[in-house]
């Protein structure tokens, strides 16, 4: 199960990027104006052995494609879930991928002969979106909402990520904002995150209806007007509209991109984001002139932001 695409470019230089998801593992090569010009993606695997099987071979079979034969590797990027240490390349736990105390970094390192980079796939992610849909530009701000299994966001600014002293910029699914029958316990030890409504695993908490994907699902079931369904839908856009005015009135980005598995539910997605947005703006006319509704947009599903974002944090790091 072997996915690939091709481009032709004139420049030599080349960076990869990998993005190692719970599902699947996706690298790319790219140039030095962070043009794509080849990509691969396999099923990751589970644990220590496959992760890196995986990994190792998608890089050497990019590496080995004929449009890219011979040409110089400034380095390999590398996002993947779960708390890095972006100095030392260690990944101290990811959960969805079966590591924990991994010297990621220095093992990449030591089987490729590349440098290596890590990152937290959100935070690349964030810088993917940037400028692969900022018509790569270099400066302005933005964030990224991923809306995955869990709820997080990445923030770039004039081009760089932005990570904050502890590298916890971002984790906003941990703020207690609900109340009520949802004010309930969290993984992260608090009582009601945001997370437990807004996000693929509080959707599935609240929904169990038919199908691989609760939350396909649960919008079907809402278009029928099942009432529980639109109970839970309702909840889910108000949560992930108040992160977005989270990151509206902490970070004030010019563009909020929505990404994450969730955002292939498309325009009844944002539709719904946008009008909990303008509900909140009808009772504020400062949240009405933040016109928040207008900055927030979709990442097309497929877009390979993860694995360029991990290349070009590698580069700048």
């Amino acid at each position: 199960m072997t996915s690939s695409t091709t481009v032709r470019t004139g420049t030599r230089t080349i960076r990869l990027g990998a993005d190692i998801g719970g599902t699947k593992t996706e690298v790319v090569a790219i140039d030095d104006h962070n043009n794509v010009l080849h990509t691969l993606r396999r099923p990751t695997g589970f644990g220590k052995d496959q992760v890196l099987g995986t990994l190792f071979g998608l890089v050497r079979d990019v590496l080995g494609a004929e449009t890219l034969l011979d040409r110089p590797v400034a380095g390999l990027g590398i996002g993947i879930p779960g708390i890095v240490d972006t100095d030392s390349g260690t990944v101290a736990n990811a959960v969805n991928v079966g590591l924990k105390d991994l010297a990621l970094g220095s093992v990449v390192t030591s089987a490729l002969g590349l440098p290596v980079s890590v990152e937290n796939d959100v935070n690349a992610a964030a810088v993917g979106a940037h400028h692969l849909l900022g018509a790569g530009q270099a400066t302005g701000t933005s964030a990224y909402l991923n809306l995955g299994t869990g709820l997080a966001a990445g923030f770039v600014s004039n081009g760089q990520l932005v990570r904050g002293a502890s590298g916890a910029a971002g984790e906003i699914g941990h703020l207690p904002l609900l109340s009520g029958d949802l004010d309930t316990a969290c993984p992260c030890g608090q009582t009601g995150c945001l997370e437990l409504v807004a996000s693929g695993s509080g959707l599935a908490r609240q929904w169990s209806g038919s199908g691989p994907w609760p939350a396909a699902s649960l919008f079907d079931a809402a278009l029928d007007g099942d009432p529980l369904a639109l109970d839970v839908q309702q909840r889910f856009f108000a949560g992930v509209a108040a992160a977005v005015r989270v990151l509206g009135l902490t970070f004030d980005p010019g563009v909020i991109y929505i990404g994450g598995g969730l955002n292939s539910l498309g325009q009844p997605l944002l539709s719904g984001i946008r009008q909990e947005l303008a509900r909140a703006g009808a009772a504020s006319p400062f949240l009405a002139g933040l016109a928040l509704g207008h900055r927030v947009r979709l990442v097309p599903p497929g877009l390979p932001t993860g694995s360029v974002g991990a290349a070009i944090c590698g580069n700048n790091s």
